[in-house]
């Protein structure tokens, strides 16, 4: 268990509440969503990362992806890309609309982010590194965090190198995914590499890759030492995993999992801040991947009818029909009608 290390991690002035974190995922982490996971136990949420030239902010996606209207602190906004200036600018000029932590993006795989010499691109140049790094910290007031990769590739697994380079810089915290480059999301995560950077630096350590339940989350803490873990994936369809993975590491035992009642709430406000955020048209759109996301996670649905459940809730074109959906899907107790999962 993790009381080894009970002690809850801090980024610059700001005192975690606990040991979860939400990841910042492109598409994912929009306004609602971290919203919902901050209330439902997420110690802290970073944004959607967004590009680092201002030229291409006039965008109604990069709009809505520095909107953090309403959300409580310490906010923290991600940005990209491979110049160190330009990084510079932005990040002084997040800070002037209201972001209270700077998080550097060096550990996204996507290719046309890499194609740009930016996210886990930069991870191949560590003269470039330790320029970004140093530029962003100099140019703003506020806390600065990095999240990276373990290396570009197997046999570049540089992660403890640009970790003590981010500490010689000024960063105040490190989040590390266990996976290189050019794994992308396949195979398993490894946190040997994890470990090893945590033994080697004083900063936080995040560890990120495959945190999907509180166990996992558990066993991860007591083999890296890290301070925090931090969820991605396994908080899609399931915001429910931050308060169960912080009550798992602070009693040592499971909580109980959301009734259908708090499931049936938690959608539907889900879906209405999604509508609300983005308007009827893309709200609409927007929550069918987020409910495809609910039904892959609830045990009791067969595959079979998580298909016929996301088949007929993707056919649907207004927000009344999709929140009527959510009524439906509950009061008509669709899992016992021979649709319990085996």
């Amino acid at each position: 268990m993790s009381e080894s290390s009970p002690s809850l991690p801090r980024i610059g002035p700001y005192a975690l509440p606990n040991r979860v974190i939400l990841a910042p995922m492109a598409g994912v982490t929009d306004r609602p969503f971290r919203r919902l996971c901050r209330r439902l136990g997420a110690g802290l949420v970073v944004g959607e990362m967004v590009t680092s030239d201002p030229a291409l902010w006039h965008t109604r996606k990069s709009r809505l992806r520095m909107d953090h209207r309403g959300e409580p602190g310490p906010r923290s906004v991600q940005i990209a890309g491979g110049d160190a200036m330009m990084l510079a600018e932005a990040a002084r000029l997040n800070v002037d609309q209201g972001a209270q932590i700077i998080d550097i993006n060096m550990g996204c795989p996507a290719k046309k982010v890499c194609n740009k010499a930016a996210g886990s691109a930069l991870l191949r140049d560590e003269a470039l590194v330790a320029e970004i790094l140093e530029a962003v910290v100099a140019a703003v007031d506020v806390p600065v965090t990095l999240k990276i990769r373990t290396g570009w590739c197997a046999d570049s697994n540089n992660g403890v190198r640009v970790a003590r380079l981010a500490e010689a810089a000024g960063i105040q915290a490190l989040a590390v995914h266990g996976r290189h480059r050019q794994q992308r999301y396949g195979g398993e995560a490894e946190y040997d590499t994890i470990a090893a950077i945590k033994a080697a630096v004083s900063l936080p350590v995040f560890a990120n890759g495959d945190i999907d339940s509180p166990g996992k989350a558990a066993a991860v803490l007591d083999y890296t030492g890290a301070d925090a873990v931090m969820v991605g994936r396994g908080a899609q369809g399931n915001p429910w995993i931050f308060r169960e993975i912080d009550h798992y590491l602070r009693h040592g035992e499971p909580l109980m999992p959301p009734s259908d009642a708090e499931r049936a709430g938690v959608l539907r406000d889900h879906l209405a801040a999604l509508h609300d955020f983005y308007g009827d048209y893309m709200g609409v759109r927007i929550a069918r991947k987020h409910l495809g996301w609910y039904l892959a996670g609830d045990p009791r649905l067969a595959a079979t009818r998580q298909r016929e459940l996301r088949a007929a809730f993707n056919g649907l074109e207004c927000p009344d029909a999709q929140q009527r959906f959510i009524d439906d899907l509950f009061l008509e107790q669709p899992f016992s009608k021979g649709t319990r999962a085996a």
